[in-house]
């Protein structure tokens, strides 16, 4: 009896092709926002969505204007004006914490280095602060600079492991540093935020649409899960 074929892993540059392809070109842009705008809205975004991560940051903004001002106010200021984010007595001491540390080591609030300091210095800087993982890290540089670091979240780390770009069961530490190894700098934005699409519109965490999905005769786990 002969075994049907296990569709083998696409490699990189062709599978974001393809999503191109079905979501459209996906340009590097860097967002309009300084080193430490990004910073700071990666922290309010962690456990919870885009609109009330998005809206915890205009409201701190809204309150207190600066950086200097939030780094200068006490934490329960901080945390009443995030508090739509979640979370917001352990974001508001985290940021608070970084505000100090950046001050401390730079004499100023500015992460403007990050653009030209050797990547590895870049990393270890933002690694750190208190609270900043591999993702966050990924965030700043990618968004905030466009530097080729590749942050891994819920999504590309799920729809990855599907395709079998990474091993089933890896964590989501070590899937920053293999999918950093295996996507080409010039494609890590692009593969990052059309994961994001492809997992939020087809490959979900549950009942995922592997019929309409146009990476199923390279996908490994379609029909599988």
């Amino acid at each position: 009896m002969t075994r049907p074929r296990r569709a083998r892993t696409p490699a990189v540059p062709a599978l974001v092709r393809r999503l191109e392809t079905a979501y459209g070109w996906r340009s590097w842009r860097r967002r309009r926002a300084s080193g430490l705008d990004q910073l700071v809205a990666t922290i309010l975004s962690q456990n919870t969505n885009d609109a009330n991560s998005s809206e915890a940051f205009r409201r701190l903004r809204s309150a207190l204007g600066t950086w200097e001002a939030v780094r200068a106010a006490p934490v329960g200021r901080i945390e009443r004006a995030i508090r739509v984010g979640g979370l917001a007595r352990t974001k508001a001491r985290r940021i608070k914490r970084i505000l100090d540390i950046i001050h401390e080591r730079y004499g100023r609030l500015s992460l403007a280095f990050l653009a030209d300091a050797p990547l590895d210095e870049a990393r270890a800087a933002l690694a750190g602060l208190p609270g900043v993982g591999p993702k966050t890290v990924g965030c700043v540089l990618m968004f905030g600079f466009g530097r080729p670091v590749l942050p891994v979240d819920t999504h590309v780390h799920r729809v990855s492991m599907r395709l079998g770009l990474i091993p089933a069961g890896t964590s989501a530490e070590k899937a920053h540093e293999l999918l950093q190894a295996r996507v080409p700098d010039r494609l890590v934005y692009a593969f990052h935020v059309l994961l994001i699409e492809h997992g939020r519109r087809i490959c979900r965490a549950r009942h995922p649409a592997c019929g309409e999905c146009v990476l199923a005769d390279r996908c490994p786990s379609a029909g599988r899960v």
